[in-house]
């Protein structure tokens, strides 16, 4: 978690370290949430505002929804298209990527 100099009136950026695969995670490991996302109306029209960052927001309710979106991904407006194709398509293979990021994460402690 990295955070701005002006925080908390802007988000933090949130970011895996290893390998992981998931419909809201960018390949370079940046989650894609929308209370990561700037305060104010979304320029492309798909969150609401109220969805976005507000500074009420604290490291422990960012967890929360990290938790919440990894157990239950949005693969309606996914940051890794192919992993949300396998979520929606292949749940067995999904599975098995998942499980195959584990290990190597694993392997590197």
């Amino acid at each position: 978690m990295k955070f701005p100099h002006n925080y908390p009136n802007s988000p933090p950026s949130v970011r895996f370290t290893s390998e992981i695969w998931h419909p809201n995670v960018y390949s370079d490991g940046n989650v894609c949430i929308s209370i990561l996302h700037p305060p104010g109306d979304d320029p492309n029209g798909y969150e609401l505002a109220s969805e976005r960052w507000t500074p009420v927001h604290t490291v422990e309710s960012i967890v929360l929804s990290i938790i919440s979106m990894l157990s239950s991904p949005n693969d309606e407006s996914p940051a890794n298209v192919e992993a949300a194709k396998d979520w929606r398509e292949q749940r067995g293979e999904f599975w098995k990527k998942v499980s195959r990021c584990v290990r190597r994460s694993q392997e590197m402690l």
